[in-house]
């Protein structure tokens, strides 16, 4: 990917406190943090106890909010993938966490496998799930042409060689299989209004920030389509949140909640959601 020019220069505002540049790439419509750390350096980049996403913990409000958000998505995500599902139902969740969607979509008899690189994470998912979820290393063993439905829930942003995972995770899906994929949309209203502080940035742990051409070039590229764009409509005031909390220091409630508003609302005419859920299917 070449044609890069510097769009907007980031903190990591959770671990490190470095600075990264985001660089614009005109061929995808896309940004790039530059510069990325080594898969040796990562680790270290995920060492807080803020992740949430490596957690079960409710330690205060923010979590306890989160967690009931997350109640209410993993029933929408499993409408979703119900929308999807062959005879067989067969789903793999790339970095799936601690495990909730995974047990859900079991609990609904669906054959389900997960990758999730965190060990303390992977432990918990794989206590819910019946030791359903394996290191990242088992991408390259499952079988080829296998799973109905691979879900990437805020993933995709998080892996390095994104042309290439893009292509495994083809690989994997059968002739007629869907790729769930949600992101950050940078194009977004709370994005552009919370700028260098904008929380979905979340350098340098995520590689690359998309907009909906990016998306639908990527999978293009591998013969695959989008079908159906959906929106994420509690992210805005999720991100708003710590978008106010690395501005100011602390988390301006009223007006995290007036610019996650105002960022759906502008949506509506625009369909530019602070994330969006796209769903692939493979040609």
């Amino acid at each position: 990917m070449n044609k890069k020019s510097t769009y907007i220069t980031v903190r990591d505002h959770s671990v490190s406190g470095e600075e990264f540049q985001l660089l614009y790439n005109k061929e995808f419509d896309m940004l790039q943090t530059f510069p990325q750390p080594s898969l040796e350096q990562l680790p270290q980049y995920y060492k807080s106890e803020d992740y949430i996403s490596h957690t079960d913990t409710q330690r205060n409000l923010f979590e306890k909010v989160y967690h009931l958000v997350r109640k209410i998505s993993l029933k929408k995500k499993l409408k979703l993938i119900n929308s999807f599902s062959s005879t067989e139902k067969k789903i793999l969740d790339i970095g799936c966490g601690t495990g909730d969607f995974l047990q859900i979509a079991q609990q609904n008899k669906w054959t389900v496998s997960g990758i999730e690189p965190n060990e303390s994470a992977r432990a918990i998912a794989n206590h819910k799930t019946n030791n359903s979820v394996f290191e990242t290393e088992q991408l390259l063993k499952f079988k080829q042409k296998s799973f109905d439905v691979i879900t990437l829930w805020h993933v995709l942003e998080h892996l390095p060689k994104l042309e290439e995972h893009i292509s495994i995770i083809k690989s994997l899906l059968k002739p007629n299989g869907t790729l769930i994929i949600a992101v950050p949309n940078y194009k977004s209203y709370d994005a552009k209004y919370y700028k260098e502080f904008w929380a979905a940035y979340d350098v340098p742990r995520h590689f690359w920030h998309f907009s909906q051409t990016a998306i639908s070039k990527l999978v293009t590229n591998q013969q695959m389509k989008v079908v159906k764009t959906l929106p994420m409509k509690f992210d805005s005031f999720y991100v708003s949140l710590l978008s106010e909390k690395y501005k100011s220091g602390w988390m301006n409630i009223f007006n995290a909640f007036r610019v996650g508003w105002l960022s759906n609302f502008k949506a509506k005419q625009s369909t530019e959601y602070s994330s969006l859920i796209y769903c692939v299917k493979n040609g």
